[in-house]
């Protein structure tokens, strides 16, 4: 129950920022990620399209197609309640699914395994610096996360970061949390 709660303040707090406040914070954490040796490294990334109030990452997939990294974008497998991450160089390979959110159409993209992938961005709500997160509710990510091996970043505006948050024995901590003011390291 306290993940639920958590996750309701934080997405009704994130849901009041100012657009303007929205832009400029995601345009310093961008500058942080874009300065940081895991992205420089990186030659395939494994990122979400953000939607809503979420760290914005169209712009970090326009500069990694710039940057001729490869992209991956998750689908979700709601059968199985898992996902895979699959090709992504443009919009039109795109398809809406339930929640009126965009994945890749299996037709137009190839799969990417977790061992091609050495950078992945794993969303959340909530952080803590150590790395533990509490995303929206699906637990995608958290049967995804056993299988990669490589960097886990989660991007996240400063005040997404808690003290303390509740965390399971199975719960996989993120190696990195980039936000405006600095980049966490954490024990992941």
């Amino acid at each position: 129950m306290l993940k639920k709660t958590l996750r309701k303040q934080m997405l009704d707090e994130l849901s009041e920022m100012n657009p303007d406040t929205y832009r400029s914070l995601c345009g310093r954490i961008h500058k942080q990620l874009f300065e940081s040796s895991c992205w420089k490294d990186s030659k395939t990334i494994g990122i979400t399209i953000s939607r809503g109030m979420e760290v914005d990452t169209n712009r970090i997939i326009e500069k990694a197609l710039q940057m001729n990294k490869r992209v991956a974008i998750p689908r979700c497998l709601p059968k199985t309640r898992e996902m895979e991450f699959r090709t992504y160089t443009s919009e039109d390979q795109l398809e809406v699914v339930y929640y009126g959110l965009k994945e890749p159409a299996v037709s137009k993209t190839s799969l990417v395994t977790p061992d091609e992938m050495d950078l992945l961005f794993v969303p959340g709500v909530c952080f803590s610096k150590l790395g533990y997160r509490i995303g929206y509710g699906g637990g995608y990510y958290d049967r995804y996360l056993p299988s990669f091996g490589g960097m886990t970043v989660s991007l996240a505006f400063s005040e997404q970061i808690l003290p303390d948050l509740p965390a399971e024995h199975h719960d996989i901590p993120v190696r990195k949390i980039i936000t405006e003011d600095e980049v966490i390291m954490t024990s992941g």
